[in-house]
């Protein structure tokens, strides 16, 4: 089962490989064609869909395929599950379990202890929405930590598990992987890659995609999670599983960019910082109350909302939703949002008259006669 408000007749699995932490669907129309809505799903349910750096690997695959599909108008961005033990989640944040000195670790073993143990994100109020972690530590200073690059031949961890010892600068097989490509030449390219915070990347090319991109939350967004739901254009959650906490403080990490610049615009400067400050948990209700989300529906409503949204996002014109997109981000973005809005606007003009004179002129070696266009105002 992917989710129990997935509805399998509506979606047709999108062919790209190797995808274990993250599900790929495109939208399927009642006559049999291609919806232009795909649906990206976190798919690690055992531990409320934690990241680690494979996950984030494979979601900008999935996101970037979709940003590079022409005939999609609309991403619904969600969480598999629930759980086996019946928890719901959207996505939980990073996997403190792989988290080490400098970022996420691709390949970590974390040894097993005695006793329960605090759940991955740090939670104060017993909520559980972790218990998986329970019985496992995070990675301490000191730790040996060996690691590999993903799909290394004959890779051996340093005894200080910083980087394969094979990996050699200079050495031409050095990183030869099981798919015959290369990489990691030198012995910093391979540490470089190990400690990883690039779910930013992920934010960026949500902000950068020009198309929106609608997070379905039906269960915990903590972390982030919590972070990603900011990020997204909008937002729908389910009215009895959705929970929301921002626990960045308690793990020692902060979303010091879009984690906490959009919630502040979107929730208020204050509420903004109780919501990191004390990392209490709230509900869906209070979510859209906030302004955190967009609205909160019954559950087994979630995704057919989502599915009506993107529809009807499909329906407007593609380059005003495109240029509206852009116009929102263009101030929080500075000028990174500034280039964005007006490299569209520029693509635009390359369409008229006026633009193609210039053009012309140019090429025919001739001045320009732009006599024939007004000066607007």
């Amino acid at each position: 089962m992917i989710s129990d408000v997935f509805e399998a007749a509506r979606w047709r699995e999108v062919g790209l490989a190797e995808l274990t932490d993250v599900t790929y669907h495109r939208g399927v129309m009642p006559d049999g064609s291609p919806a232009p809505v795909v649906r990206v799903a976190f798919n690690r349910p055992e531990v409320r869909n934690a990241f680690r750096p494979q996950t984030v690997d494979q979601l900008y695959r999935c996101l970037d395929h979709a940003r590079q599909t022409a005939s999609v108008a609309a991403v619904l961005l969600t969480g598999n599950g629930p759980a086996a033990d019946g928890g719901y989640a959207f996505c939980s944040g990073g996997d403190q379990r792989v988290r080490g000195r400098d970022g996420y670790q691709y390949h970590v073993t974390v040894p097993k202890v005695a006793g329960p143990g605090a759940d991955s994100l740090g939670a104060s109020d017993n909520s559980g929405y972790i218990p998986e972690n329970q019985g496992q530590r995070t990675i301490q200073e000191g730790d040996v930590q060996p690691q590999m690059a993903p799909h290394a031949v004959g890779a051996k961890a340093s005894t200080d598990g910083r980087y394969p010892t094979d990996l050699r600068a200079g050495d031409p097989n050095a990183g030869e992987t099981s798919k015959g490509d290369r990489y990691e030449t030198d012995v910093r390219d391979a540490a470089g890659r190990y400690g990883r915070l690039h779910i930013l990347e992920v934010q960026r090319l949500i902000r950068a995609t020009p198309k929106p991109v609608i997070a379905l939350v039906n269960g915990w967004a903590a972390g982030g999670g919590h972070s990603l739901v900011m990020v997204c254009d909008l937002a729908i959650a389910s009215r009895e599983h959705a929970r929301f906490k921002q626990v960045d403080a308690n793990v020692g990490s902060f979303d010091a960019g879009y984690g906490s610049g959009l919630l502040a615009r979107q929730v208020g400067d204050k509420r903004a910082r109780e919501i990191f400050f004390l990392a209490e948990t709230y509900d869906a209700e209070t979510a859209a109350r906030w302004g955190v989300v967009n609205r909160a529906v019954p559950h087994g409503d979630l995704e057919r909302v989502g599915w009506e949204w993107a529809l009807t996002i499909a329906g407007k014109s593609p380059q005003a939703v495109r240029m509206l997109k852009f116009a929102f981000n263009a101030l929080d973005d500075g000028l990174a949002g500034m280039q964005m809005f007006a490299g569209e606007a520029t693509r635009l003009a390359y369409g008229t008259a006026e633009a193609r004179e210039g053009r012309d002129s140019f090429l025919e070696r001739r001045p320009a006669d732009f006599s024939a266009f007004p000066y607007y105002y």
